[in-house]
């Protein structure tokens, strides 16, 4: 079972100014109304891709009540913490000639409702799956990220960590199943700035010698690297489109790989159905949706996923160009 953690969600209200002008009364082309964080956009994606999870986090007043309302339309199991004073928080995504974000603060989170998320983690079995991703919100310790590693390191459980600086470097000695930075933030952990693959590599090894088993670093329209666990590096280059916003592109790559993983245990395929995610989000106004999707996957410009697919399973080449169908969504 996949578990993702939202420690902070949101209500993320998006909306289009073609001509913003600050200081002024501006009106919208459009808008729209999504629940956001990490662990939320994994959990929908990987609900759309057919993958059964769980989404826990903390939930809080009338938007809290709006972002359960939002998953449960989507599908999506969500089993969050609901808090008793405070709101949970609503951010606010301005697209115009450059994309601009305002994001809350968030609810206070008492002891007891940390204890209660702690009490469920210690209930997790082996061969589970945890989802960790985002910032932690300053109503909580620092190291909560790291409290959590700790509490199931006894334990079986594929850890998968998508934070940022000192959260990412503290989990690395918890061996977790996968991190994804993006070449930016894997670069902060050095020091420097990430000009060629070669450079992404060698940080991705770095990262690997301290602990993380697989390594996926995004690297925007160049795709991603992944790292695997024996040591093999992968390349996956993305479909060609017209990128509209990145908000969740990220946390639908991770989605893709989990979901391929869980369908071929194949490290090659896992990260191609991640590209294939992302990039369709990417291409989106939110997330993408399952025939988005495939629609990626059959496209001429991604043969080569299928020709792997097709070694992979020992198919017929022959067999129809419907690839999804073999990854079975």
């Amino acid at each position: 079972m996949i578990y993702t953690i939202t420690l902070n969600p949101s209500l993320d209200v998006a909306v289009e100014v073609s001509d913003l002008k600050p200081g002024r009364v501006n009106r919208t082309d459009a808008e729209a109304l999504y629940p956001g964080g990490k662990g939320i956009n994994v959990s929908i994606m990987l609900t759309r891709l057919g993958i059964e999870n769980q989404a826990w986090g903390f939930s809080a007043g009338f938007t809290g009540e709006q972002i359960e309302a939002m998953l449960l339309r989507e599908g999506c199991d969500a089993a969050f913490t609901r808090l008793d004073t405070g709101y949970s928080r609503i951010n606010m995504k301005i697209r115009a000639e450059r994309e601009t974000e305002i994001n809350g603060r968030g609810p206070a989170i008492p002891p007891e409702a940390v204890d209660g998320l702690f009490e469920r983690l210690r209930l997790l079995e082996d061969g589970d799956t945890l989802v960790l991703g985002g910032s932690i919100p300053g109503a909580l310790p620092h190291d909560m990220y790291e409290r959590i590693l700790r509490l199931t390191a006894g334990k079986s459980v594929h850890a998968v960590v998508d934070t940022t600086g000192e959260s990412l470097e503290k989990a690395l000695p918890y061996r977790p199943f996968l991190v994804k930075p993006n070449h930016h933030e894997l670069g902060e952990l050095f020091g420097v700035t990430l000009e060629s693959l070669e450079q992404t590599e060698d940080c991705a090894r770095r990262v690997q010698a301290q602990g993380a088993r697989n390594v996926l670093a995004s690297m925007a329209d160049k795709g991603a690297l992944l790292l695997d666990e024996e040591g093999r590096l992968h390349r996956g280059i993305p479909p060609r489109g017209e990128a509209v916003s990145a908000v969740g592109a990220g946390d639908s790559m991770v989605a893709g790989f989990l979901a391929g993983y869980a369908r071929t245990g194949d490290y090659a395929l896992a990260l191609e159905l991640g590209i294939a995610a992302g990039s369709a989000t990417a291409f989106s106004p939110w997330l993408a949706d399952k025939p988005d999707i495939r629609a990626l996957l059959d496209r001429p410009d991604m043969r080569q996923l299928k020709d792997r697919i097709t070694q992979h399973f020992r198919l017929d080449p022959l067999a129809p160009d419907d690839v999804a169908t073999y990854i079975d969504f």
